[in-house]
């Protein structure tokens, strides 16, 4: 089974930002592109994304999912290729693709899924009781 490829697809710098801290830490080039939405409507934004999709199993890493991104990549997933689309994209899934992408589709979105959540903790300090 070939690797996945991935995408990050993102408002303004973040697909960029993200793609190039995951290949800092991760020493891996070449797994991920970027999208940006950018200066562009959802027709062109379908239109990169078509232009990226060539890799064959892709997985789209989109920010946000009723945004332009996120519907961008259900409508590009829709055509019939083998294309997964995760909401939510952040480091720790990003860099979990990375070492991973040879599972299969399925199993590997699932993966990345547990690993985001996991990747969120919630440290509370309450501030010192006055004097």
């Amino acid at each position: 089974m070939s690797e996945a490829y991935g995408i990050v697809v993102a408002h303004a710098d973040l697909a960029a930002a993200l793609v190039r801290t995951v290949e800092r830490i991760s020493g891996v080039e070449g797994a991920l592109g970027a999208i940006s939405n950018d200066g562009c409507g959802l027709d062109e934004l379908k239109s990169r994304l078509a232009g990226e999709c060539g890799h064959g199993r892709t997985v789209l890493f989109v920010d946000l999912a009723a945004g332009s991104c996120g519907l961008a990549g259900l409508g590009i997933a829709r055509g019939g290729q083998e294309i997964a689309v995760i909401s939510g994209a952040n480091v720790p899934m990003l860099l979990d693709f990375v070492f991973h992408r040879d599972m299969e589709l399925g199993a590997l979105t699932e993966r990345l899924a547990d690993r985001a959540r996991d990747g969120i903790r919630v440290t509370f300090v309450p501030a010192a009781d006055p004097l």
